[in-house]
């Protein structure tokens, strides 16, 4: 009868030790999908910022050179691209995209004194610099957690939780090839 109670016993606590271990795994794996999908909102907030910069420096452009409606097109192209990217893939598009705008615009502004005298004009691109900045940090950070995330359910015994809680792999961000080739500064400014 105490062999039989002790046995028990020991079920008990074996079956409670086992929960505890699938309820820390279960959580792991929510952390890290949580830390993965914060850092992509991260990465959006700052998109955001960067798409309410570009449709300000777009009016004051509109303002300043109505001359310039190619700039103006590219520019406005370049943003709705931004908008509509859904996939990290058409999100470094649309910052291609978004980049060769910016080197178009910062060439007509070296051309037309007029407007590079107009401060407003500055403080929006270096604003928009410095949001490209926080965007490729942010990148960064997402691809890190993605990582983790990644490396973690495929190892064991977080493989096998992660089938059963539905956890797939995620993508991580990556540059186009146009944004790894290498930049060409004299034709750049010819």
């Amino acid at each position: 009868m105490v062999l039989a109670i002790i046995a028990g016993f020991v079920a008990l606590v074996l079956v409670v030790l086992l929960a505890a271990y699938v309820i820390n795994v279960y959580n792991q794996l929510v952390n890290l999908d949580n830390r993965a999908d914060q850092a992509k909102q991260n990465i959006d907030v700052v998109l955001k910022q960067r798409q309410d910069e570009l449709t300000k420096l777009i009016d004051a452009a509109k303002e300043v050179m109505d001359h310039e409606r190619e700039l103006l097109t590219e520019l406005t192209e370049a943003r709705e691209q931004a908008e509509r990217a859904a996939t990290p893939s058409e999100e470094a598009q649309a910052d291609e995209q978004i980049r060769q705008a910016m080197s178009s615009f910062r060439a007509r502004v070296e051309d037309y004194p007029e407007l590079r005298s107009q401060q407003n004009m500055m403080q929006f691109q270096e604003r928009i610099s410095a949001l490209e900045n926080q965007i490729a940090d942010r990148r960064e950070v997402y691809n890190e957690a993605v990582t983790q995330y990644n490396t973690r359910i495929e190892q064991f015994p977080y493989v096998i939780f992660a089938r059963q809680f539905g956890y797939q792999e995620r993508e991580l961000f990556e540059a186009t090839a146009a944004e790894k080739a290498d930049v060409d500064v004299g034709e750049a400014f010819a």
